[in-house]
């Protein structure tokens, strides 16, 4: 098995960056998301608070997919999309696993947690805009993050 199944890397006019990672759907391959998220945080000299956030976020994403989207088989993909700007950063997972209930994920916004669940309550407070495309019983779920910078 290829370690990446594809990447790219594009820079147009405007100088805007934009980086696609495919890996497994194993925990193993997330720190190569994290990995790219930092090259690409450096091209910008993003500070280290931002960087760390931004990796946390990314992390959550993509341990939820690995996680719950394939039941933990890992026999899927995760898509990571990356494009960075001038004013923001936006990070995008995408897999083909089995959908959930959006509305279903915890907040902190006074609800009791329990010990899961906390990954999207934790990128919705890390990140300036989040947008979660996804539903039980269809294949697929698509999770996007902003940060501006």
């Amino acid at each position: 098995m290829e370690l990446l199944k594809d990447t790219a890397e594009v820079e147009d006019a405007e100088g805007i960056r934009a980086v696609r990672l495919r890996i497994p759907a194993k925990p193993e391959y997330i720190a190569l998301g994290r990995l790219a998220l930092t090259g690409l945080a450096q091209a910008r000299r993003l500070d280290s608070d931002t960087v760390a956030d931004l990796k946390l976020a990314l992390t959550e994403a993509v341990s939820n997919s690995v996680r719950h989207a394939y039941d933990g088989e890992g026999e899927g993909q995760v898509e990571i999309r990356y494009e960075l700007r001038a004013d923001r950063i936006t990070v995008e997972i995408v897999d083909d696993g089995a959908g959930f209930d959006p509305e279903e994920a915890p907040s902190f916004a006074g609800e009791e947690l329990s010990e899961g669940g906390l990954g999207i309550a934790i990128i919705r407070t890390l990140a300036d805009d989040v947008e979660i495309e996804s539903r039980p019983g269809v294949r697929g779920s698509r999770l996007r993050f902003v940060k501006n910078l």
